[in-house]
């Protein structure tokens, strides 16, 4: 059978997986700082509740990856906490992830989504760009490893 890779939208069952999987990249790059414990000990009260989505990519039947769209206005949402398990890296599921988030975009009719990011997660930047993201001068965040913020016009 090829390997297929689905997108599937976030119920409780997948809670432990959303937080493991950015767990795991933030250890490993960074360190999980206290708005990450929040988010990710209670993602349907920070993501879902608020009108936000999380979605995880299968990959044959598989959890190997996750992403969500956090909202930050009515016309505007956060790209956040992708993450892809080291196992599945390369096999195009960061694609997958974003694809479908800004298919979802479209269909809320956003005017943008922007994403905080770090320049030393260079592969991240790179498919960022690749898919028309534009670094934004001048910002703050509340996360201290974010030195660069990106955004993406979808109207």
């Amino acid at each position: 059978m090829k390997n297929s890779i689905t997108i599937i939208p976030f119920t409780d069952v997948f809670a432990a997986d959303f937080a493991a999987l950015n767990k795991a990249w933030l250890i490993k790059y960074f360190e999980v700082e206290p708005l990450d414990e929040k988010m990710l000990a209670n993602p349907k009260k920070y993501y879902i509740d608020e009108g936000g989505f999380i979605y995880f990519a299968l990959f044959n039947g598989e959890v190997a990856g996750t992403i969500a769209l956090l909202k930050v206005r009515e016309t505007v949402f956060e790209l956040s906490k992708m993450a892809v398990k080291e196992e599945f890296k390369g096999n195009h599921i960061g694609n997958k992830l974003i694809e479908h988030c800004l298919i979802e975009g479209k269909k809320l009719q956003l005017q943008k989504i922007i994403l905080y990011s770090n320049t030393l997660l260079s592969p991240a930047i790179h498919l960022y760009k690749k898919f028309g993201f534009k670094e934004v001068p001048d910002f703050e965040s509340e996360y201290k490893r974010a030195n660069i913020k990106m955004e993406l016009a979808l109207k």
